[in-house]
């Protein structure tokens, strides 16, 4: 599966009831270190599409998103799992941690399950 382009009007879709963890990439067009970081958003969508649901938003376009999520810097990636913030990360960083993100947003999301 790609990467999902996610907007106020598809969020709760996507997002909110996603039966998988999601991470989302906050980024903007103009954004060097964004640019850097799709790469990896992408092929991590590609390679996890069984285990991950993968977003992109555009701040420029969805700025109620941006607040929402009060992304003061991009790229910032935030991982849900049963539509709760699960963690961030803000600026560039290597495939490895988004993985790290994404399995403890995992966990949180099996420690609910099970309660």
């Amino acid at each position: 599966m790609a990467v999902i382009q996610v907007t106020e009007d598809n969020f709760d879709e996507v997002v909110m009831k996603s039966k998988k963890p999601v991470l989302l990439d906050f980024y903007a067009d103009w954004c060097g270190p964004c640019k850097m970081m799709s790469p990896i958003v992408e092929q991590i969508a590609e390679k996890y599409a069984d285990a991950y649901v993968v977003g992109k938003v555009n701040v420029d376009e969805q700025p109620g998103l941006a607040l929402r999520y009060q992304v003061m810097s991009i790229p910032m990636l935030v991982t849900m799992n049963l539509g709760m913030f699960a963690g961030k990360s803000i600026g560039v960083v290597s495939e490895a941690e988004v993985l790290d993100l994404l399995y403890k947003a995992s966990q949180l999301r099996d420690q609910r399950v099970e309660s």
